[in-house]
């Protein structure tokens, strides 16, 4: 007799509908000298919405301040040291040690083994790309903290540390920025979009208060300071933004 063959009838689910996450716009508060909001800011995402790679960031970090480093401790190898140019006494027959020269790093007075020396480099290489991003991941992150603040504008008549003084203290009535009035160091860096040389002045005799152009930021000094203040936050955030476009354009004519 013949077997009769039974048939599996598979049946395969539809494939659920993937759905694409929204991206909710970054905004942020514009506050005026005064403390007082004066409008709101839309924020590029690649700047304000990046990732917090904390290895990225420390390796950039260390590099930075590497670079920064200037060797001073030096110490003198026997062949610096002043004196020594004759044999103290005859290799043979005196019944003490041989020697051939008293700047031996045996003798008091001698050359140092193996101490530091100022021709040491301690340089390390970073890409620009690695900076920037390592930048953006720092100004994110500082961000999520609720630690960035958006001014309209700084404007004073003549360098004055009381009206530089006036100002701190507005800011410091803002919510979640008390401390600017108040931290006696690293408090604020205050990046311009251009320098202006009466705002510099007005704040250069605060020890926690750091002016900078927005050009010039970095991430050393953004994780330094525990708030970052964008002042005419348009121009600003917009030179920030086309530092990855220029580091781009340097690595493609290498």
């Amino acid at each position: 007799m013949e077997k009769e063959t039974k048939k599996i009838i598979r049946i395969r689910k539809p494939k659920a509908e993937v759905k694409t996450p929204t991206v909710v716009p970054l905004e942020a508060v514009v506050y005026n000298q005064s403390g007082k909001e004066s409008g709101s800011l839309s924020l590029p995402e690649k700047v304000f919405g990046a990732k917090w790679n904390p290895d990225l960031v420390h390796q950039v970090i260390v590099a930075m301040e590497a670079n920064a480093r200037i060797p001073i401790a030096h110490t003198k190898q026997r062949g610096e040291v002043r004196g020594g140019g004759r044999k103290p006494w005859q290799q043979k027959g005196t019944g003490r040690a041989r020697h051939g020269s008293i700047r031996s790093p045996l003798w008091r007075g001698g050359g140092i083994t193996f101490g530091p020396n100022k021709e040491k480099v301690f340089g390390k290489k970073v890409n620009k790309k690695m900076r920037v991003q390592a930048l953006f991941s720092a100004l994110s992150r500082k961000y999520k903290d609720g630690e960035v603040l958006f001014i309209e504008g700084l404007s004073f008549a003549q360098p004055k540390t009381k009206e530089a003084r006036k100002v701190l203290d507005a800011f410091g009535s803002i919510a979640g920025f008390e401390k600017i009035a108040t931290k006696k160091k690293n408090s604020m860096l205050l990046a311009l979009s251009s320098r202006s040389e009466p705002v510099e002045r007005s704040f250069a005799n605060f020890g926690n208060i750091k002016v900078e152009e927005a050009r010039n930021l970095n991430p050393v000094d953004v994780l330094k300071f525990t708030y970052v203040a964008f002042v005419e936050p348009k121009e600003s955030l917009l030179q920030i933004a086309n530092r990855s476009a220029t580091a781009k354009a340097g690595q493609a004519k290498k």
